[in-house]
């Protein structure tokens, strides 16, 4: 055995003797929460469950709602567990009264175990209590939280005001340890720099970096001048790079160049951890003051790994706890190698994580106390203080709704199948066992991706799981992460070079050939009017005739063209677009004044679109057998309805183009595309796009010019076989309305897909959690200046929960950044046009005249099509700010009694395309799953933002004839199915088996 591992484990074995000199369950209250957390450990799905639970009861008010989510989140978990919760529930039924305040008790006791108190004066007695032990603290606020700049500000009061009474409280507390002392100061507090500013943002760092400084200097300087210590927290990882930013620039400021009292987090789990911490030390060295990092293993691996899942890139964090436990290992040496430099702080429960930092600590002859351990089970703590080394523990702060997501974050620490915790005080893992080398428990790769994807098993309501469907397989192409420096450079050049070619010519491209006419239409960039991103040549009715032949001519032979061809030709454009990205990207910032991740969205739905046809035509591609019946075969299949007409609007001016033409080249049609006259350039640019790909001349063409002239042309003509619309509902149903005549010499009846319009609404329940239901609703409702289809445009607050959520609702839409989304971090930018900024104004005045102005900005960019994010209350459901569709940065909030009127004044108007609902009782959201009329329902989440293959999206009534683009019956529109029956018996002899699918009929194909 190596001397490290063996000095290792008597380390460790001291430290178990030391523990078990004085036992402690690893939850440290008798009765019912032990035993609660002992069946969580147990199941799975009771633990889900119960810590749903857990994060809801703070915010129920009346026994009634305890006794309901009570049964709603146990009764059918009931069957094969622990009579304790089939008994509690009968108790809660009979004596709610008493049964209610008992459980709000237990939860409360439960938090006390994890939060140190619910103010300053409470704290300090479990500080007092801690110091008797010979413990330190760190105080780390809860709540963090903020939607609104009001709620930033009063955690940077709250901030400074804790630092005084801690100061204050402790003025004659001496360091446990003496030695050193200089180092660590008695009084220690933990910020967060998301709790300073609301908007900040991954993508505008130098933004974020400029705000938080405002109000992190006065703190700093507080601190300094009190003798304090500051640890600036890390948190989710898309803040990361942003808080070692902030921490290195304002640390390097003159005022705090010599200040040796101010700390960081290192997070372990992370893969890109030790380059942090390299440049950290790197960074220390040159600015000549120690620094503190506090190595932790991180504490939202599961959020990391669902956020990354969601949007399909790889996740930042290792995967194998072992991966995670070994790194903490090799950066505990690299901190004491440098520790001239760093003063550190370990945090960690896991003993052989503990032992390995004293036995490299000894090797390195570094004395015990220059270093702490933070955090720890109770019994590690004071094993560790016996032996004589520093301790600190976290001490948060904070009342109890508040602190939910920091108690539920614990609990799973705490019970985590693979956690040091459980292991050792619930398990009984023997010692040897858990001072095993974490490097040797690393699973190879293979093991690793099995472990993975057996992991990824749903369960579901009363055992059910969901089928998969057929594109389950697809894989959406990732967002850009404007997480990363180089992300954003990229963004920043793409935006230098589009700025280059503003004012380029862009032809029309008819059978393979540029066409350009005498007329020519600019488009504006929204942001600055004065500003032409270019212009795209004007068809007539002779160019629009042109296109028709052309398209009518290729699709004799495309219609031929094998399905694998057709797919790879989508595959190849989608190649393209991803090497574009950026590029495309930047043109939709200047052309329909699209933020930054907005625009990458576009894009990578465009991608999406492409792939996702790709592989759904493969699917639909071969002739099925209809059935297995001896001397026949009866195969069913399809073939594409003729020429296609593809009419998009500006708001998704590549994604949306990209996909109803994408849809018709796939299946085998030929394909008229024309893009609104507001984004032509970028419709310009998707054209090059298929070129460059391969598209043969006349299978795809583009048309750009006034609706009114080709486009109704274009609809009545004789030779269109399909509409693919997406737009208002007034041009939509005169679309339908057209296509229903037939005209003289007409083949097909002609099919329309028509997407049109919504008022979407989102129900918010009595018991929602409303930090997510600001963050989203505001979300919702403002990015990209309402201007989605989707976008929220009517919020139904139960009146339970109407105070509360309009209390942070206007402050949260005051304090959102509006401007040119040239610049990063922006999220309400400027409306399309001056016809849309004149409608919406007038909308803003209707409002006025009907409803109260509850609020509407006030500071907007001098030039720019600008409208004011605005929010209206005392809204009925039968005012026009309620039942039209105003497609702008207008919100109108509607208060109900109950769910029941909740759901029929959500349902209420002319649209079904998308809804949503907060809410954490499983009752009410089943409710709402089945009853909400509208083709997209979202629960607890933007109603905004459908994704290819996992969110097919569209609508019914007026917003929509019922189809679903990104979905895998979308193709199936147009297709023309058919079905082939063959009697293959001769004189009584058939074959034995017919197969189930035949790789390709041998149609008659055209003349070469």
């Amino acid at each position: 055995m190596a001397p490290l591992q063996l000095e290792i484990e008597q380390r460790g074995r001291r430290i178990f003797e030391l523990v078990d000199k004085h036992p402690e369950s690893l939850f440290s209250k008798a009765g019912f929460y032990q035993r609660l957390m002992t069946l969580s450990m147990r199941d799975e799905r009771f633990k889900t469950q119960l810590f749903r639970f857990v994060a809801v009861l703070p915010s129920l008010r009346r026994s009634s709602e305890i006794i309901e989510h009570l049964e709603q989140y146990f009764i059918d978990t009931n069957d094969g567990l622990h009579p304790l919760v089939g008994v509690g529930i009968r108790l809660a039924r009979l004596f709610p009264w008493i049964s209610a305040p008992v459980l709000r008790w237990n939860v409360s006791e439960m938090a006390r175990q994890f939060i140190a108190g619910r103010n300053p004066h409470e704290v300090i007695a479990t500080l007092r209590k801690r110091r008797a032990q010979k413990i330190g603290f760190t105080v780390d606020v809860l709540g963090e939280a903020v939607v609104s700049e009001a709620e930033a500000d009063e955690h940077a009061a709250f901030y400074g005001d804790l630092l005084e009474k801690l100061t204050r409280e402790t003025r004659d507390w001496t360091d446990p340890l003496e030695k050193n002392a200089d180092l660590f100061p008695v009084v220690n507090l933990s910020v967060k720099i998301s709790a300073l500013y609301s908007q900040i943002t991954p993508d505008a760092p130098a933004e974020a970096i400029a705000h938080v400084s405002t109000k992190l200097r006065p703190l700093l300087n507080h601190a300094r001048d009190l003798g304090a210590f500051i640890n600036i927290d890390m948190e989710s990882y898309a803040l990361k790079n942003t808080t070692l930013q902030l921490f290195k620039a304002i640390l390097t400021e003159p005022e705090f160049k010599d200040w040796p009292h101010a700390g960081i987090v290192i997070q372990a789990y992370l893969r890109d951890s030790e380059a942090d911490l390299l440049d950290l030390i790197e960074w220390g060295r040159t600015r000549g003051t120690r620094f503190a990092v506090r190595l932790v293993k991180g504490a939202y691996w599961d959020y990391e790994t669902t956020k990354s899942g969601q949007n399909g890139s790889n996740p930042p964090v290792f995967l194998q706890k072992p991966q995670s436990d070994a790194n903490f290992e090799k950066l505990t040496r690299v901190l004491f190698q440098n520790n001239s430099v760093v003063t550190p702080a370990f945090g960690s429960h896991n003993v052989r994580s503990i032992a390995h930092a004293q036995a490299v600590a000894d090797e390195l002859g570094i004395d015990r106390r220059r270093f702490e351990f933070h955090g720890m089970a109770s019994p590690i703590k004071r094993a560790l203080v016996e032996m004589g080394y520093r301790v600190r523990e976290y001490c948060p702060i904070g009342e109890l709704l508040p602190g939910m997501a920091y108690l539920v974050r614990r609990l799973l620490e705490n019970t985590s199948n693979e956690g040091f915790l459980r292991a050792k005080f619930a398990e009984n893992v023997p010692a040897k066992e858990l001072l095993r080398d974490p490097k040797e428990l690393i699973k190879p790769a293979a093991a690793e991706i099995a472990d993975r994807a057996a992991s990824k098993g749903s369960n579901h309501k009363n055992g059910a799981s969901l089928h998969a469907t057929a594109g389950d397989s697809f894989r959406n192409a990732p967002l850009v992460s404007f997480i990363y420096k180089d992300s954003q450079d990229k963004m920043q050049s793409a935006l230098r070079e589009a700025r280059k070619r503003l004012g380029e010519k862009h032809p029309l491209f008819i059978g393979g050939e540029k066409i350009w006419t005498d007329n020519l239409t600019p488009s504006v960039n929204p942001a600055e009017p004065t500003e032409i991103v270019g212009y795209g040549t004007e068809a007539g009715i002779d160019e629009a005739e042109h296109a028709v032949k052309a398209a009518r001519a290729a699709f004799e032979t495309w219609r031929w063209t094998p399905f694998e061809e057709r797919a790879r030709l989508l595959e190849r454009a989608a190649d393209t677009l991803e090497r574009r990205r950026y590029e495309l990207s930047a043109v939709e910032v200047f052309e329909v004044g699209k933020p930054w991740s907005e625009a990458d969205a576009d894009i990578r739905e465009a991608i999406d679109f492409c792939n996702f046809y790709a592989q759904q035509m493969r699917r639909l591609g071969r002739p099925k057998l209809t059935q297995q019946v001896p001397g026949e075969d009866s195969y069913h299949h399809y073939w594409p309805r003729g020429v296609a007409f593809v009419i998009a609007p500006w708001n998704f001016p590549i994604a949306i183009l990209c996909g109803m033409a994408s849809a018709g080249v796939v299946t085998g049609n030929a394909v008229i595309m024309k893009p609104s006259e507001q984004s032509i350039i970028c419709g310009a640019m998707l054209m090059e796009v298929f070129e460059e790909a391969g598209v043969p001349p006349g299978v795809l063409n583009f048309l750009s010019g006034h609706g009114s002239v080709i486009g109704a042309h274009l609809v009545d003509h004789k030779d269109v076989d399909l509409i693919a619309f997406t737009g208002s509902r007034e041009v939509g149903l005169k679309i339908w309305e057209s296509a229903g005549i037939t005209r003289p010499g007409q083949r097909e009846l002609k099919r329309v897909i028509c997407e049109m319009g919504g008022k979407n609404a989102m129900i918010v329940d009595a018991d929602a959690d409303l930090d997510e239901t600001i963050m989203y609703s505001i979300y919702s409702a403002f990015g990209f200046q309402g201007q989605k289809c989707s976008a929220l445009s009517r919020l139904i607050l139960v009146e339970e929960n109407y105070d509360r959520v309009m209390e942070r609702l206007i402050p949260a839409a005051a304090s959102l950044r509006i401007g040119n989304p040239e610049q990063p971090g922006i999220m309400v930018g400027p409306v399309i046009d001056e016809p849309a900024y004149r409608r919406i104004l007038e909308y803003i005045e209707i409002g006025k005249k009907e409803a109260t102005l509850a609020y509407q900005a006030k500071e907007l960019p001098p030039h720019g099509y600008f409208i004011p994010p605005t929010i209206f209350t005392d809204v009925k459901p039968k005012m026009r700010v309620a039942r039209e569709e105003i497609f702008g940065p207008v919100l109108s909030v509607l208060k109900v009694r109950d769910l029941d009127e909740a759901l029929e004044v959500a349902s209420g108007t002319d649209y079904a395309l998308t809804g949503g609902f907060f809410s954490r009782s499983p009752d009410n959201i089943e409710r709402v799953k089945a009853r909400l009329e509208a083709g997209n329902v979202y629960i607890n989440r933007s109603c905004t933002g459908a994704i290819v293959g996992r969110h097919p999206f569209g609508g019914f009534k007026m917003s929509g004839s019922g189809t679903k683009a990104g979905g895998e019956d979308y193709l199936l529109n147009f297709l023309v199915p058919r079905v082939v029956t063959e009697n293959t018996s001769r004189h009584g002899f058939a074959p034995e088996q017919t197969p189930e699918y035949r790789d390709e009929f041998l149609w008659p194909k055209p003349e070469p």
